[in-house]
């Protein structure tokens, strides 16, 4: 028994499935009796945590500190998978928040897609990479510090719900972070799949292991709904996509314990091998290994040299804009009344630079200032011009 209460029903009773993890060495892992939530007997706390996964994690976990050219291919195809998935669901231009977020690469994707996408990480060499490479929007930063503003459409958290203290306290605190009817993207691993070695299951960075019940009982519980579940239930990865409602409700599966019990016995390698699945799976997998290797290095240098062209014309963009507001706000616009729509444009052009439909009124507008000589009696200068109409559509 563990003095330890379950994360998601409370109850304090649970039972012992295993006493290693998957590299041999001592983890006592528990089941609870009541729910059937898997996770660590002995779950560390929140500072140690916090030192884990800011120093020690990516080289224990990953087995490299510095992100290499396959890692980074693949982080980008699964970034650009998950836009798939759910770019449907939110508004054009919507705000996306990624907990997590690694290398960068799923917040470059949503933010290349079009939408105000940003994150947050633990810290180290892949945050690194994610500012001087991708040039992608990721901050050092805990999810329990951030601001309760409801100001995102969607907040992901892609393989981290596993390797969190609190799955629960986590979810309550995104709740915060979201619009109302905001959504909830969750990926992690799915304890319920089909495999060929139990001793393979559990990890000591995965305080807890869910399946399909348990992570929608956990869901329903802090006041989400389900909205839609990719792909299957033999997928080694369950990708759900809740919605916000704000209504907690939490109904225990009573199937759920002996449904979970019996997936986890019935592992057996030979037949794990045999299965069709497993050979289509396995093929297409060794083929994405093969791309990777012959592909990676090129696909990364293409990639960073894309970002950073990108953050140059973002940056010329931007001493344009400025340029325009100096002169509007100080020569060309002596009127108070002008002057103060000026600041908001350019207010609006640096915070939505791709989205803000105000802009397409500012060639209209400085060609009517110009036309109609209100400015001091002078006309435009042709460079000003140029600035105000190259950036207004």
């Amino acid at each position: 028994m563990s003095d330890t209460r379950c994360d998601l029903c409370g109850d304090s009773s649970c039972s012992v499935i295993s006493d290693t993890d998957r590299h041999g060495q001592p983890l006592t892992t528990v089941m609870c009796d009541n729910c059937g939530l898997v996770r660590h007997r002995d779950i560390p706390s929140e500072e140690e945590l916090r030192e884990f996964y800011s120093t020690n994690y990516r080289e224990e976990y990953n087995g490299e500190r510095i992100p290499g050219p396959r890692r980074i291919m693949r982080a980008w195809n699964n970034g650009l998978r998950i836009c798939r998935q759910i770019s449907n669901h939110l508004p054009s231009g919507g705000s996306v928040f990624e907990v997590g977020a690694g290398i960068g690469c799923t917040v470059k994707v949503f933010e290349r897609d079009g939408f105000a996408a940003k994150g947050i990480d633990p810290g180290g060499e892949f945050l690194k990479f994610s500012h001087d490479k991708l040039h992608a929007d990721v901050a050092v930063g805990n999810l329990y510090d951030l601001p309760e503003d409801r100001s995102f459409d969607a907040v992901l958290l892609v393989h981290v719900i596993e390797h969190l203290r609190s799955p629960k306290l986590a979810l309550l605190k995104i709740a915060t972070l979201l619009k109302p009817g905001g959504l909830f993207y969750v990926e992690c691993p799915n304890l319920s799949a089909p495999f060929a070695r139990r001793s393979q299951l559990f990890h000591t960075a995965h305080i807890h292991n869910f399946v399909p019940a348990t992570l929608r009982m956990l869901a329903e519980s802090t006041g989400y709904r389900l909205r839609q579940r990719f792909g299957d239930e033999r997928d080694p990865n369950l990708q759900m996509l809740f919605e916000y409602t704000g209504q907690c409700q939490l109904n225990v599966d009573p199937e759920n314990v002996p449904r979970t019990l019996q997936e986890l016995q019935r592992s057996d390698t030979l037949p794990y091998l045999a299965r069709p699945r497993y050979l289509v799976d396995r093929a297409r997998k060794l083929a994405s290994y093969g791309e990777e290797h012959l592909r990676a290095r090129s696909f990364v240098a293409d990639l960073i040299s894309t970002c950073q062209s990108a953050k140059r014309e973002q940056e010329a963009r931007r001493a344009a804009w400025y340029f325009l507001y100096v002169q509007l706000t100080t020569e060309w616009i002596p009127n108070g009344r002008f002057r103060l729509q000026a600041v908001r444009l350019f207010t609006l052009s640096v915070t939505y630079p791709e989205r803000c439909r105000e802009l397409r009124r500012v060639q209209g507008a400085v060609s009517a200032f110009h036309d109609s000589r209100i400015l001091s009696g002078r006309r435009l200068p042709s460079d000003g011009r140029i600035a105000a109409t190259a950036f207004a559509v």
